[in-house]
């Protein structure tokens, strides 16, 4: 009878044991970003500091090769909020292998869509490049294989009836490495596709005189993609840059998967915009967030978190 009571006592004390491990596991939040001289890695630093308030959170932000790995990264869980450009996570949903995925990432959802990616084509002005024809048998960085970067840079070519094969040398690089090379004079140009202000471009621009190459409203147009829309590089942006750009810019968006809970998505969700002037204190660029666009035009569904948040605050029925 000893016995017996005292295995019950055990079996009892070693289910409450469990039972306190299942209430006390924290929450990872890992958040996806891009190379560290981008936009992404700092906003999502300062993110990961709300984050932290979220009870038993553990947060961590982790560079990588930006928006193609991040979804591929957040569909094996490995990840609990990303950073990506629009158009990759379109190509993500309905699974572009040419793109960078093999099948459907049909695990994503939304958080919010955040501020725009402008495309910066700038060059050496000593290159003597002024035109995207100029870039002809020039030797240009288009960012990392695949990604959102470089699938911009194809989509912004092809537009303009132009392809690698007409370039004299073509470089599968990060912003700050492809920043290098034009420095020592062995790139002429680099195409970026990041946040205004981006700290690549401000360090090359404080370093040598520039060029920023114009991508015409016609060649943006014949890229038939709605996710990209006219826009200016607004003067005096970077050192030396005196006039207006016009220019293609394509919105960013924070993206979750549907294995992250309900509560969490809301509290991602809610702490950003409760702390959205402080967030601007990150980068100039995300002071471009605003909650009334967050939830529209997204080629993905909103995580259910999100969604509740976005009622709550009345900018969704």
């Amino acid at each position: 009878m000893k016995l017996t009571k005292r295995l019950g006592l055990f079996a009892a004390a070693a289910a409450l044991t469990a039972s306190t491990a299942a209430v006390a596991a924290p929450t990872f939040i890992n958040i996806l970003t891009g190379g560290t001289s981008g936009v992404y890695y700092p906003i999502g630093v300062a993110l990961s500091q709300f984050y932290d308030r979220i009870d038993g959170a553990r947060t961590s932000v982790q560079a990588t090769k930006a928006s193609v790995e991040n979804l591929n990264l957040l569909q094996a869980g490995r990840g609990e909020l990303a950073f990506s450009i629009g158009d990759s996570v379109s190509d993500a949903w309905a699974g572009v292998e040419d793109a960078g995925f093999k099948q459907p990432l049909t695990k994503l959802r939304a958080i919010a869509g955040i501020y725009p990616n402008y495309i910066q084509v700038v060059a050496s002005r000593e290159s003597g490049i002024k035109t995207l024809e100029d870039l002809k048998g020039k030797r240009i960085s288009v960012g990392a294989p695949r990604s959102g970067t470089e699938l911009n840079a194809r989509a912004i070519f092809a537009a303009a009836g132009m392809s690698y094969k007409d370039m004299g040398r073509v470089e599968f690089l990060p912003y700050a490495e492809s920043v290098e090379l034009i420095k020592n004079r062995q790139l002429d140009a680099t195409l970026q596709s990041s946040g205004l202000g981006m700290a690549a471009i401000r360090d090359l621009a404080s370093t040598m005189p520039i060029t920023f190459v114009e991508i015409p409203a016609e060649v943006v147009e014949k890229i038939g993609n709605p996710v990209y829309q006219s826009m200016v590089i607004p003067a005096n942006t970077y050192d030396g840059q005196t006039a207006d750009v016009p220019t293609a810019a394509i919105t960013n968006i924070l993206v979750t998967h549907d294995g992250v809970s309900e509560e969490v998505a809301y509290q991602m969700t809610k702490l950003m915009f409760d702390n959205l002037e402080r967030l601007g204190t990150s980068h100039s660029a995300a002071r471009d967030i605003t909650l009334e666009d967050a939830p529209k035009n997204l080629p993905i569904p909103l995580h259910p978190g999100a969604e509740r948040f976005y009622k709550e605050a009345g900018v969704l029925n």
